[in-house]
């Protein structure tokens, strides 16, 4: 496991005003689990270390408890197959960068995911996505790996918003946290960039992320359909749009 300072997941500073409220999601409880990083393709856990002990329900939260507000830039990749024929995806990569209300961004999250219904990487997935079998063997399935992408956030102590690029992900994570039997409340707190972004420019289409960096002048750095660089690159874009997009008070 490498920690966030020793990890390439390294923070960079841009600072730009912004004073956010965000609800405090209240009574949340988890079930205890491992957090599992892995070091492949640049791909690394920035996981805040965990107490594997056993973890037992924190008392109810108010908002003066919680004074610091952060928004979690995310991006998610999931199974994927060439031919049409009706499977049920599931996350295999979860990409985060999270971002203060200064606009700094202060710590990034990655992990691969191992999916259930169907372990093996398709061809195409790997083609499109970079992301090989070996690089989701041994890594922890959906309900582990959330467990320390919850932690990495910390909702229960900061105010926290998920922002994600296309109603895809938030609709993904639902669907892998029934698929586990879980229940993710700081999920309620979550608002489609895309869907600002485009409405912002007046656009009757939705933008890609692509062509919204390259209208704000910022160009795409990285692999493409790979969590954490959509993550990096939509939190560069944040950090231009979200004073004139006024998305202080942005909560889906």
């Amino acid at each position: 496991m490498l920690w966030p300072s020793q990890s390439p997941c390294a923070p960079r500073n841009v600072g730009m005003p912004l004073s956010a409220l965000i609800p405090a999601p209240e009574n949340i409880t988890k079930r205890c689990g491992r957090c599992m990083g892995q070091d492949k393709h640049r791909v690394i856990s920035a996981i805040s270390a965990m107490n594997h002990s056993k973890i037992t329900p924190r008392k109810r939260l108010s908002l003066e408890n919680m004074d610091q507000r952060h928004f979690i830039i995310y991006d998610l990749e999931a199974t994927c197959w060439r031919s049409r024929a009706p499977k049920q995806v599931e996350i295999i990569e979860i990409g985060a960068v999270k971002v203060d209300e200064n606009l700094e961004i202060i710590s990034e999250f990655c992990l691969f995911v191992r999916p259930l219904l169907h372990p093996e990487i398709s061809k195409f997935c790997t083609k499109l996505t970079s992301i090989t079998q070996n690089d989701i063997e041994g890594a922890p399935h959906f309900d582990e790996a959330v467990e320390a992408f919850e932690d990495w956030m910390n909702p229960r102590e900061v105010r926290t918003v998920l922002m994600s690029w296309g109603e895809f992900d938030k609709r993904q994570l639902l669907n892998d946290s029934k698929l586990h039997d879980m229940e993710l409340p700081w999920l309620r707190y979550h608002a489609c960039l895309q869907h600002h972004y485009s409405k912002w420019k007046d656009s009757r289409n939705q933008i890609g992320l692509k062509n919204a960096m390259e209208l704000e002048g910022l160009s795409y750095s990285g692999t493409q359909h790979r969590a954490i660089e959509d993550a990096r690159n939509m939190a560069r874009l944040f950090q231009v749009i979200a004073k004139p997009m006024e998305l202080l008070n942005v909560n889906d």
